[in-house]
């Protein structure tokens, strides 16, 4: 166990986007990704029967149309193309059907022979893999889940009229705790946050989702410290101690930086064993 200082780091969004049929998932995620890059840099993971393409109007973004079965290894290498077509914006509309869709996981644990409890232990992992993939790739993901609806009776003029309402998502239970950010749509397409850990949009009037929203969360993302910065501040290192702090500052960094911060400490230690070689005037010594 170590103590450390906190240090934010440039972050890629996680953020999903729930609602019912119509509420508008798919453009709204369209919208938000286009305030944080270009067009030509979003990708839309499409397992909504080609729904993505309804919105071609709105720019050059690209689609990957993911058919049946919906297993998460299917999701994982949808993201892993994406990943290498080096998009910046991944939209994955709807992760709704790795759970309950066609070869999701509730289809492949019903066909599994065997004790039900048991076969959880089996798929499970298969599921986490899933979400771990969305959680550490380098693009922003932007995840779209459909909600159960339901309707209500609501007062317009006088008049008692059936509204729909979404209640809750269909995916597995506690999949808001993986994203930063959970904008829940109505049918109107007003969007509220139910979970901001950026704190943009928490306690923030209902609105239609613009480029706007997806400024404001790239800017956030941008506020920490890069990559490239701890990378430069290895190279500045002249002590193994200051190489030391910097590689706990930063463990989310760890895997990337380790390789680089080992060859570091070997270059200052050959220079500690230089200099006590060496004489003040330049001689070596005996």
């Amino acid at each position: 166990m170590e103590l450390r200082q906190a240090h934010r780091k440039q972050a890629k969004i996680k953020l999903a986007l729930q609602g019912t049929s119509g509420s508008g998932k798919t453009m709204s995620a369209l919208l938000l990704a286009s305030g944080i890059t270009t067009w030509n840099k979003i990708a839309v993971i499409d397992t909504e029967n080609h729904s993505a393409d309804l919105y071609a109007h709105l720019g050059d973004y690209n689609v990957l149309q993911l058919s049946k079965p919906f297993t998460p290894e299917r999701y994982i290498k949808a993201i892993e193309v994406c990943e290498q077509a080096e998009m910046e914006v991944v939209i994955i509309d709807s992760i709704t059907h790795e759970w309950d869709g066609s070869g999701g996981i509730l289809d492949l644990h019903g066909n599994m022979a065997g004790n039900s409890f048991t076969n959880w232990s089996k798929i499970t992992p298969r599921h986490n893999a899933f979400v771990q993939k969305k959680l550490e790739s380098d693009c922003h993901i932007i995840s779209t889940i459909r909600t159960k609806s339901d309707y209500t009776l609501t007062d317009k003029n006088g008049k008692m009229v059936p509204e729909k309402v979404g209640l809750k998502g269909i995916q597995r239970d506690g999949i808001d705790f993986e994203f930063t950010i959970v904008l829940d749509l109505d049918i109107k397409h007003n969007a509220v946050a139910s979970k901001d850990r950026t704190g943009l949009f928490m306690d923030k009037p209902e609105g239609i989702i613009t480029p706007e929203y997806g400024k404001r969360i790239l800017e956030w993302c941008n506020a920490g410290t890069s990559l490239d910065e701890v990378i430069r501040q290895i190279h500045a290192a002249t002590s193994v101690e200051k190489l030391r702090e910097i590689y706990n500052n930063y463990p989310e960094y760890r895997t990337k930086i380790e390789a680089l911060a080992i060859a570091r400490k070997q270059e200052i230690n050959a220079q500690i064993i230089n200099q006590t070689k060496i004489g003040g005037n330049g001689t070596e010594t005996r």
